[in-house]
């Protein structure tokens, strides 16, 4: 019986991935039922910033550096540490090897994952919902919380591991209707950004929505501003990361316009390379919208300054209540 629930989930998993497949890991994105596509957009004119005006962000890589002055080296034994055993190992010697996945409608039409892994200590797990995908590494007893914006009012969630093995969850999100939402996802380390500049906010004033100040909940349940939230680490394998910006046009006190432009550092890892990216966008009751995105990034004496991308994402229009 469990190995026939892991075909199951097997076949549920790939079969939701290519309704709701990301060109970032699949390379094209099949039409999607409900969804609003429009055609791959290849963006040449932008805005080259200088770096000055633009703060960067902390590195999400941390190295370690040991001294070598100091040290003696001594010859020790060879020492062969036992094989980790695979699941299927350690279910045969007695662990529990289920996997659960619970989902809960939180404030803001955010969505409380809880995922239980207990042979999957410190592995690399993908989360999909309703397009938007990205990875995260379980803690080393297999369990991962994160909270997810939801995209749909009948929330699903997969979690998936890199084997096939997974779980699935829903909840129901009747908040969802007073929020906007747009997404920016892309694959690896390309340097974008979300921004959002609430009726007409400077850079780096208050109104300014983005990774490095990404509003609260507080703020938002107000009706004063939305939040930024950003999933997917950095540190796992070819991670999928993803930013989501929240605005509760339902509720909100202001009216005016939200700007929103997708930008991009030029770093030492993605100057003179092609990047690719999608953007999610949820207005109303419309259908979900997706937009492809290929930038190709300015040579490497370029590295330092910024580009912004305007006019992929439509701004919000916001009427107050």
């Amino acid at each position: 019986m469990a190995r026939l629930k892991t075909y199951f989930l097997a076949a549920a998993t790939v079969f939701t991935a290519l309704a709701i497949g990301y060109v970032m890991q699949h390379g094209s994105t099949p039409d999607q039922a409900g969804l609003d596509r429009s055609e791959e957009i290849v963006v040449r004119d932008i805005t080259d910033t200088s770096s000055a005006a633009m703060p960067r962000l902390p590195s999400d890589d941390v190295a370690a550096k040991l001294p070598d002055a100091g040290i003696q080296r001594v010859a020790a034994e060879r020492v062969t540490a036992p094989a980790e055993p695979l699941p299927q190992e350690r279910a045969t010697a007695g662990f529990d090897c289920d996997i659960s996945l619970s989902a809960a409608a939180n404030a803001g039409a955010m969505v409380d994952l809880k995922l239980s892994a207990p042979c999957y200590a410190s592995e690399r797990v993908t989360i999909h919902h309703h397009g938007l995908m990205f990875t995260e590494i379980t803690q080393p007893d297999g369990t991962l919380r994160v909270s997810v914006p939801a995209l749909s009012t009948r929330a699903l969630f997969i979690a998936s591991f890199d084997g096939g093995d997974g779980a699935t969850a829903s909840a129901e999100v009747p908040a969802l209707p007073f929020y906007d939402r747009v997404v920016l996802q892309w694959k690896g380390d390309t340097g974008l950004q979300l921004h959002a500049r609430e009726f007409g906010a400077s850079y780096f004033t208050e109104g300014h929505v983005w990774a490095a100040s990404a509003g609260d909940l507080s703020r938002t349940a107000r009706g004063e501003g939305g939040f930024l939230t950003r999933l997917g680490n950095a540190d796992a394998t070819a991670p999928l990361i993803a930013e989501i910006y929240s605005f509760p046009v339902g509720t909100s006190k202001l009216s005016g316009q939200i700007a929103l432009t997708v930008e991009a550092e030029v770093t030492e890892a993605n100057c003179g390379a092609q990047v690719e990216a999608q953007t999610l966008e949820r207005h109303g009751d419309a259908p979900l919208r997706v937009r492809d995105l290929t930038l190709d990034v300015p040579t490497c004496d370029s590295t330092g300054d910024f580009l912004v991308l305007k006019n992929l994402i439509e701004d919000l229009k916001i009427a107050g209540n």
